[in-house]
């Protein structure tokens, strides 16, 4: 997953991208401007560009070119940069909506499943068929190890390689398990972050309290989880084959057995 990192912090405000927008008006000399509602095919172009981005990046990833997603969306580049300035606000949209997305669904689950393994298998099983795990935004995986979530769940860290930009996941040992860019994440990010990996360590917390899941697991593997049963195929139907079966082999590898 490639992410750049120069505007991550400063471009929040550009990306809501809502409900107004700017348009000169008076005398031709551009010296007046006032906020009108989006127009109503400015808004379709919007939700256009918002579903290509992240079908676009859920495919090749956040390096993906903003020409692609323009092609994806049928509409000119500059529609898109009308909207989203720059190629780290548009990821930066995609990646805030896929962290509330599964702070959802993980909530979800937490409120419909009695059965603590149910509610643990059933967010999993979810988050991998919504795709995900080719969308989890990078401030997802940048806590520290040693950091404790809810009822003592670890979660990952990652490790700058000396002359490198890349971070490497790392569980407890400085094995590299997973790449990604280093972005600059600001406060309302981080926010989203804590609350998604509060949900998933209760759901943790509970599968492991109940005997059902191992006790070396932590929110770190299981989001490392819901990233590698994600692979992007070709084909719609093969594509999803491929993510349950990886994932019923990964569920297994989860849950605790008796001695």
């Amino acid at each position: 997953m490639h992410v750049q990192d120069s505007h991550w912090s400063s471009a929040s405000a550009l990306a809501a991208g809502g409900a107004t927008m700017s348009a000169a008006t008076g005398d031709g000399r551009g010296n007046g401007s006032r906020t009108t509602p989006l127009r109503v095919d400015a808004q379709r172009n919007l939700e256009h560009v918002l579903r290509a981005a992240r079908e676009v990046f859920g495919e090749l990833g956040y390096g993906a070119p903003m020409e692609d997603v323009a092609r994806r969306a049928r509409v000119g580049v500059g529609t898109v940069y009308r909207r989203f300035p720059s190629k780290d606000v548009l990821v930066r949209r995609i990646a805030e909506e896929e962290t509330s997305r599964l702070t959802d669904q993980a909530r979800a689950a937490l409120g419909q499943e009695d059965e603590p393994w149910s509610a643990l298998s059933r967010f999993l099983r979810t988050s991998v068929a919504s795709g995900a795990g080719r969308l989890l935004p990078p401030q997802v995986l940048r806590v520290s190890v040693g950091e404790e979530g809810p009822g003592g769940a670890r979660v990952p860290q990652q490790r700058t390689q000396p002359g490198s930009t890349e971070l490497r996941l790392v569980p407890e040992e400085p094995v590299a398990v997973v790449s990604v860019p280093a972005p600059v994440v600001a406060a309302d990010d981080d926010a989203g972050t804590s609350a998604l990996l509060e949900v998933v360590g209760q759901l943790v917390e509970r599968a492991r309290a109940a005997g059902e899941l191992r006790p070396d697991v932590s929110v770190s593997d299981v989001l490392l989880v819901i990233a590698t049963a994600a692979p992007s195929l070709p084909d719609a139907a093969q594509q999803a084959a491929a993510s349950a079966r990886l994932l019923d082999i990964l569920l297994e590898g989860l849950r605790s057995r008796p001695a």
